[in-house]
């Protein structure tokens, strides 16, 4: 695994937008907020030329764009790392027009981002042999007082801490809008996470380890059985992969449906333990019996692995920054803690 070096300071950020841009409001707002703090800080911006379209179907600008302007500035040696505009819905298009192989060959760097950019960071991870971070877009950095898990990621990021733990609280409906761009969380839900091994509920896990990879499942079961599908070959060098799984728009149907996927495509052969992220859409909602966590146990209690779920990754923030690709201890009682080791 290829490990960048941590951003500098006086390092150039690099800001892109394979998924959405920052065209409208509140994101606009947020990301121009977001850049002057990391000028007031110190640090360079250079904005890719889709990071203010929104000329593209469910990304920034078209898939032909999009891929460019992502191997552009991962090539460039005119940035230090980079972080995407947003999520979206279509960043998959954009993969026909990214080219891997330069990617693989050129000085790796940092590249953040979440939900839709999955469709990077994962695949970073499984086809370049690259680590990366599953992060907030650029507008989260614009909130007027930053929650700590945006404090962890900076300095995440800029290498001062390679430990994150998780919060004590969360919000399920964010109250930032085109009249309040800058508001932080609305943390109104107080964590309390649900641990199991295998099938079964348990207070307290063993410590885990191994490599770390995954994203939000409506892109990883998307990508399954494709020609970017590259999991059977990391699979082969990483014999120990921690997986972190975060859902969006899949309800609880819709995510036993995608981990059945990717368990009979082999994917968690190498299992060493699950890290579940609280599900946006499926958060407490029960279809015909089934549940949030019924809907992962059924298919992942199998293996007999630690499984944390609720975790403090994913679209019900805040979230734990998480170097995907790192060697990973993790450990769950009460809280969850994970140890980043870039070996």
């Amino acid at each position: 695994m290829r490990y960048p070096a941590f951003l500098k300071d006086n390092g150039t950020i690099g800001l892109v937008a394979p998924s959405f841009g920052c065209a409208d409001e509140p994101y606009k707002s947020c990301m121009d907020a977001a850049v002057l703090r990391f000028e007031n800080m110190g640090y360079k911006l250079v904005e890719g030329p889709n990071c203010r379209k929104n000329d593209g179907i469910g990304i920034s600008s078209t898939p032909e764009n999009c891929g460019k302007e992502l191997t552009d500035y991962y090539v460039s040696s005119d940035n230090d790392m980079l972080i995407a505009c947003g999520g979206g819905e279509l960043m998959c298009e954009t993969l026909d027009y990214v080219d891997f192989d330069a990617i693989k060959s050129a000085k790796p760097k940092w590249y953040m981002g979440y939900s839709d950019n999955t469709n990077f960071t994962f695949l970073l991870n499984t086809i370049c042999d690259t680590a990366s971070i599953y992060g907030p877009s650029i507008g989260a950095f614009g909130q007027e007082d930053l929650h700590q898990a945006l404090i962890d990621t900076i300095d995440v990021f800029t290498g001062k801490k390679q430990r994150v733990t998780g919060y004590d609280s969360f919000e399920i409906e964010s109250l930032k809008d085109e009249e309040h761009p800058f508001v932080s969380y609305n943390l109104t839900e107080k964590k309390e996470l649900r641990l199991f091994m295998g099938e079964a509920e348990v207070n307290r896990l063993p410590e885990f380890k191994g490599i770390i990879t995954g994203g939000c499942l409506d892109c990883l079961a998307n990508l399954v059985g494709t020609k970017y599908d590259n999991v059977a070959a990391f699979n082969e060098k990483y014999k120990e992969v921690i997986w972190f799984v975060e859902a969006c728009e899949l309800n609880t149907m819709s995510i036993r449906r995608a981990l059945w996927n990717l368990d009979r495509a082999g994917w968690f052969k190498n299992a060493a333990g699950f890290i579940i992220g609280r599900p946006l859409a499926a958060w407490k909602q029960d279809l015909m019996g089934l549940d949030q966590y019924k809907a992962v146990t059924a298919i992942l209690g199998k293996y007999g692995k630690p499984i944390v779920m609720d975790a403090d990754v994913g679209h019900l923030a805040p979230a734990m920054p998480i170097i995907s690709g790192a060697y990973a201890t993790v450990t769950a009682d009460a809280n969850i803690a994970i140890d980043f080791t870039l070996k």
